[in-house]
């Protein structure tokens, strides 16, 4: 079948399938579960209005317990079986994990991407954005230093790679260290510990263009009486900034900081693309995937144990996005 006809008829189905679905919701509710009718009139109405919400919310619901409580549910039953999910280990593969030095190294990996690059990203995007509100041509520095966002992480990598380049010809770093009387160069990204920090700078340069754009945003929010009040009791800039606008900011900047930690504990192709994971570069994600195709009970486990530290912080999100939106 054509893909035009094939698409066709799913809209034509799914948009037919709802319209039918609510219709006969309704029909059955004020027909034939609460008739409008008789002495409890009344009260049938009533009843169908507070059942009417829930029938129209029911697809919805089932489609997310379908599709996300569903393989939450699965994944972890899977994870307490044996490499060919045939033998019930327990929490083995729990056990397994913690004990495994490799593991610890990329958990303790997560937790200093987790803590470096949102504090990073949501103070560089600060304070741009309190910097370039300044400029005439603060519009078009916003567009530069957003830019990045519109570049793939794997795109963004292989950038960066140019920049971590061995060859001084190529490579900034290699070339500023020919400039100070280095015979040789060397690979930044084989560097332990510290070349962590070389990919963390990638996504660094990604993010600052969303938190700069969002903590704008708020910062132009901002009442001008509050900001004239303490220019006229003597507050210099810094002052200002700090201790007036900061405060007041301070929950659209903890959503900021917590969406872009949740992005983090999930990423994976800039490691994969930068160094695989090795030299001591491994995260959960990746590391996730050195068991994804040979042993699926430990990469189910890592799975788990990746949703387990993402979901307080969502929770967190979504408890300081409503009282954003209040």
């Amino acid at each position: 079948m054509s893909p035009v006809i094939q698409g066709i008829i799913t809209i034509i189905i799914g948009v037919g399938g709802c319209v039918g679905y609510f219709y006969f919701a309704n029909l059955f509710l004020d027909k034939v579960l609460f008739p409008a009718r008789g002495e409890n009139a009344g009260r049938n109405i009533n009843r169908a209005n507070m059942i009417r919400p829930w029938v129209f919310l029911f697809p919805a619901m089932f489609a997310l317990g379908l599709y996300l409580m569903y393989p939450v549910v699965g994944s972890f039953i899977r994870s307490l079986y044996d490499r060919a999910g045939t033998d019930y280990v327990g929490l083995g593969n729990y056990v397994r994990l913690f004990n495994n030095p490799d593991f610890r190294t990329a958990f303790f990996n997560n937790i200093l991407w987790a803590l470096v690059v949102p504090a990073m990203a949501t103070f560089m995007g600060l304070v741009i954005a309190q910097l370039t509100d300044r400029l005439r041509w603060g519009n078009i520095a916003k567009s530069l230093v957003f830019m990045p966002m519109a570049i793939s992480f794997v795109g963004a990598s292989l950038i960066w790679k140019f920049v971590y380049a061995q060859d001084p010809d190529i490579g900034i770093i290699n070339a500023i260290r020919q400039f100070f009387g280095a015979e040789e160069g060397i690979d930044p990204l084989q560097i332990p510990f510290w070349n962590n920090f070389l990919l963390m700078a990638i996504l660094i340069w990604i993010q600052t263009g969303f938190a700069m754009v969002i903590l704008s945003a708020a910062l132009r929010g901002i009442p001008e009486e509050t900001v004239e009040a303490a220019i006229i009791d003597g507050a210099n800039p810094f002052q200002v900034f700090f201790k007036i606008k900061v405060p007041q900011i301070m929950g659209t900047i903890v959503v900021v900081w917590t969406t872009i930690t949740i992005l983090v504990l999930k990423v994976f192709d800039i490691v994969y693309t930068m160094t695989g994971g090795n030299f001591g570069t491994e995260i959960l994600p990746s590391f996730m995937m050195d068991f994804m195709f040979r042993d699926d009970g430990q990469a189910t486990a890592v799975a788990f144990v990746i949703m387990v530290v993402v979901l307080p912080v969502m929770i967190w999100n979504i408890v300081q996005a409503r009282k954003e939106m209040r």
